[in-house]
């Protein structure tokens, strides 16, 4: 289903702007040309200077707020005249985990908070991310690569807000016509990744770039997805009205974390860089056979193009 909305009529906000993923939204955006309205409890810009220079940020207009006041949220979006909404935003699971009424103000109710700014603006599709924390470890399934309906059995609070997310969702579909596409990431690589167990093969990349010995503590096999790939997944996602809620894991091909570190040795001879032999308690892969159907386009950069990408990236910075 193509947006109806012209492209010159478009203005993007993207909530979690100064995260990792919200920072390649924003680049991405503003590299097609797109009007793009930041909102973060955060002004520190320094994971999107890595991606933009200062004086081309100018194009984009940044707001500090609280993703928990519902009436700033909808004030934003209605004096900004936003169309189309990227909602990024969360606190993860360690955060959660601490402080677990905050997390569930924050990933929830301001969660709902943007379906409630998007349905008093007229607004009647967004994209929002979810998590592969919506399921629980791989004894909990018998498959290798779990299907995107699969049973949702989380193990943190953080996974149980991403389901209370994806199932109001489903009401706001039900009762206000609201289409919704929810991405769940895994393992998310590149610059700006630097926050996170799973940011642990970003961290290693940016230390061989800096010719610095590295250990990735965990080891077993997961899916790679570079921030690139997501955010414009994300941008086509909200583009592309679903006409119902609906909710996709991510692609590409399952690899072991030794397998990256191989990579990047092919990639930089010299390179110090091992890694754990433990696997993280999640399942190898995740399906994204629905996801393909769904979508216009899916962005999946082979792994070592994105490494690749990845450490040059890294070197310009330091040099």
């Amino acid at each position: 289903m193509a947006d109806s909305i012209q492209a010159s009529d478009r203005k993007f906000l993207v909530t979690g702007g100064m995260g990792c993923l919200g920072a390649w939204t924003l680049y991405h955006l503003h590299q097609r040309g797109e009007q793009a309205v930041s909102f973060d409890l955060s002004d520190n810009r320094a994971r999107l200077r890595l991606l933009l220079p200062e004086a081309e940020q100018d194009d984009i207009t940044f707001i500090q707020g609280d993703l928990t006041d519902t009436a700033q949220v909808r004030k934003v979006v209605e004096d900004h005249g936003i169309s189309h909404i990227i909602h990024l935003a969360a606190l993860q699971v360690p955060f959660c985990r601490d402080n677990p009424p905050l997390g569930a103000h924050v990933n929830v109710t301001g969660t709902i908070n943007i379906f409630e700014a998007a349905r008093h603006a007229g607004i009647t599709h967004l994209s929002y991310a979810s998590s592969i924390a919506v399921y629980g470890p791989p004894s909990d399934y018998p498959q290798r690569l779990i299907p995107h309906d699969a049973p949702k059995l989380p193990r943190t609070l953080y996974g149980v807000y991403k389901v209370a997310n994806e199932g109001s969702a489903a009401i706001y579909w039900r009762d206000h016509s609201i289409s919704s596409t929810a991405l769940r990431p895994y393992t998310v690589y590149g610059v700006g990744r630097d926050q996170g167990i799973t940011s642990e093969p970003t961290k290693a990349l940016a230390a061989v770039s800096r010719g610095e010995p590295c250990h990735i503590s965990f080891g077993g096999t997961m899916q790679f997805h570079w921030a690139s790939d997501v955010a414009q997944q994300f941008i086509t996602a909200a583009l592309q009205p679903s006409g119902e809620a609906v909710s996709f894991n991510l692609g590409s091909s399952p690899v072991t974390v030794r397998q990256f570190t191989e990579l990047v040795k092919t990639l930089r001879p010299e390179a110090e860089i091992s890694c754990g032999e433990q696997g993280l308690p999640f399942p190898e892969g995740f399906e994204a056979d629905a996801l393909h159907a769904h979508a216009d386009e899916v962005f999946e950069t082979p792994l070592a193009e994105g490494i690749k990408a990845t450490l040059e990236h890294f070197e310009r910075l330091s040099t």
